[in-house]
């Protein structure tokens, strides 16, 4: 699965929030349940979101920090 297929973004549902494709589950509240708590208690309470997305998204935004880190390096 892809970033893209994890994630959809429309401006019909949440004036176009970023949601878990199939829920109307903002991408935000995936990190804001890892800030407190874990992955697992995040899917107990979203049911409609599948774990292949949630962990998609997390290794994403991972891969921009990593990006970012490397910019910033550079430009030092």
């Amino acid at each position: 699965m892809t970033v893209k297929e994890a994630i959809h973004v429309d401006p019909e549902i949440l004036s176009g929030t970023p949601v878990f494709t199939g829920t109307r589950v903002p991408v935000k509240t995936l990190f804001d349940y890892l800030e407190e708590s874990s992955l697992d208690e995040f899917l107990a309470g979203f049911p409609s979101v599948r774990r292949e997305q949630a962990e998609v998204v997390i290794e994403w935004a991972g891969e921009l920090v990593q990006m970012i880190s490397r910019r910033y390096e550079s430009a030092a």
